[in-house]
């Protein structure tokens, strides 16, 4: 089994979302998966300009020559990960650009699906990878990642594919803060992360159980709120 994680957080391997991929993906590889770990905010990508070469006139190849020709080929696999920060409620600017210049990959033809919704078809012989969705937020509550949900449901739709897992983290400064009260907690969900990537290589998808575990506080809410915004008075201060 192949997995290859995108992580768009533009922090690249200083932010939280790093921290997540990479024990995610260490449970995968335990069970032996090939796995990486593809850092957008070290690729030049060009925004989309929406000119519909790739259909046109280059079927399947961008007018831009960047660093998408290098990345497309890596959908070739079994697993694609979609992972980055909640950023004004969305995915980053930086994954929405990536994922804008993934429509070489699809046909410009029109196909409905078993809704009799309209869809773009994919080549013939051409399987979309399923998809495992990871992110964080700064906020406690899991409800801030509702938009998540419901896009890459839509993605996996118009890409003819599932979404295999969800992996969700509130909280999700408490990733890298370094703090000896912390690391007993820090350590229990990394453990989790690593059995998320176990499951999703061997199942397909994650046990109830461990979806149930995912939903779970790192720690109470109320007290993360409390930390938080000391930090934040603490940050404002040195502006005095």
């Amino acid at each position: 089994m192949k997995i290859t994680a995108f992580n768009g957080s533009p922090k690249g391997k200083n932010g939280n979302t790093f921290i997540m991929v990479d024990e995610f993906l260490k449970g995968a590889i335990s069970v032996g998966a090939e796995a990486e770990q593809v850092l957008l905010s070290e690729k030049k990508i060009h925004h989309c300009i929406g000119c519909l070469a790739c259909w046109t006139k280059t079927p399947g190849k961008c007018i831009f020559e960047d660093d998408m020709r290098e990345l497309l080929p890596k959908f070739d696999t079994d697993f694609i990960v979609f992972a980055c920060p909640v950023y004004v409620d969305n995915v980053t600017g930086l994954m929405k650009n990536f994922m804008d210049r993934m429509i070489p990959i699809a046909d410009p033809h029109f196909t409905t699906d078993e809704r009799g919704e309209s869809r773009h078809v994919m080549p013939p012989n051409y399987k979309f990878p399923k998809l495992v969705i990871i992110s964080n937020c700064g906020f406690p509550e899991q409800s801030h990642f509702e938009v998540f949900k419901v896009l890459f449901k839509r993605v996996a739709r118009n890409m003819h594919t599932e979404v295999a897992a969800e992996i969700y983290r509130g909280e999700g400064e408490l990733m890298k803060m370094k703090s000896l009260l912390l690391k007993p907690f820090q350590y229990k969900y990394k453990k989790l992360l690593q059995r998320c990537g176990k499951e999703v290589m061997t199942d397909g998808r994650l046990s109830d159980e461990t979806i149930e575990k995912l939903e779970k506080p790192i720690v109470p809410p109320d007290q993360y709120s409390k930390h938080a915004n000391k930090h934040w008075d603490r940050e404002l201060a040195k502006l005095k």
